[in-house]
């Protein structure tokens, strides 16, 4: 299993229903291989955080580059996620 961690910071003017737009299209993207995917802006419980999340958990690595290859997921990080972001981090996990 591969499980995908991405962390976003917004910019200070970020459109915040745009995000949620977003992260709606991440969830809804039915990859096949897919296994779970959760995402969601912070609950502001402590200071200093950043400012969304996508967590996905894929079958196996092929799934993974599938979803990473994806032009709908790659649509989304090119006009949603990297115009309204400061900063993105990304790690994948194999378990």
């Amino acid at each position: 299993m591969i499980r995908n961690v991405v962390t976003g910071r917004l910019k200070p003017d970020a459109d915040i229903a745009l995000l949620d737009e977003g992260l709606a299209g991440i969830v809804a993207l039915g990859i096949p291989g897919m296994t779970d995917v959760k995402v969601g802006r912070d609950a502001g419980l402590r200071p200093g955080n950043w400012d969304f999340t996508i967590v996905a958990d894929f079958s196996d690595v092929a799934a993974y580059r599938a979803y990473d290859e994806d032009e709908e997921h790659n649509r989304l990080r090119r006009e949603i996620f990297g115009p309204l972001s400061a900063e993105i981090a990304r790690i994948q996990i194999e378990f």
